[in-house]
């Protein structure tokens, strides 16, 4: 199956988004796909306020998109935006590091008032990357989402369901991607 970059732009090593992130790495890796997680906070930050596009990380960082089939996103919105260290990295990645990818934008957030950062932030910018697809994104409260004593998580079953829905739509679009590239 296809190799799946999951960079999650939260800066916090604790955050539901990013828990969540790996909660959905287990059904694409169930599905098939070869999942590589990237947690952006992880990245030097010397590397990336300093726009070191040299530094070891922003190279293998580089290699990893590039390498990888298709991209998941995730961010918890800020200030109805996407993250500042996911916003540093996309800035580090050559123009197009999304070029020929399908990508999966998602986002989590304190309000529902939020909902439209996927649409309207980070949207536009995976598109000026070059993505070749970019499926219907998602966007769900920090409030469905539960994270038990061991680290399990749980999201509200009305927000499972569709979150569910849009991750099994990439899946299909990734398996669709080489016939349309070989296609052409």
């Amino acid at each position: 199956m296809a190799t799946v970059l999951s960079v999650s732009g939260s800066p916090s090593k604790t955050s539901r988004t990013d828990r969540l992130l790996r909660h959905l790495d287990r059904r694409l890796t169930a599905q098939g796909h070869e999942v590589i997680p990237l947690d952006v906070r992880t990245i030097p930050g010397e590397a990336l306020l300093g726009a070191d596009f040299r530094h070891p990380a922003i190279v293998e960082t580089t290699e990893l998109f590039a390498a990888a089939d298709g991209v998941v996103i995730a961010t918890p919105v800020y200030k109805a935006a996407y993250s500042g260290v996911l916003k540093a990295l996309l800035d580090l990645l050559p123009q197009y590091a999304l070029a020929d990818k399908t990508v999966l934008p998602l986002a989590t957030g304190g309000s529902t008032a939020h909902v439209l950062a996927v649409d309207y932030a980070l949207r536009p910018v995976l598109s000026s990357m070059g993505a070749a697809h970019i499926v219907q994104g998602w966007f769900t409260l920090d409030t469905d989402i539960t994270v038990d004593q061991n680290g399990s998580v749980t999201v509200a079953p009305a927000g499972a369901a569709a979150l569910g829905r849009v991750v099994d739509q990439f899946s299909a679009a990734l398996r669709r991607t080489p016939l349309l590239a070989s296609a052409g």
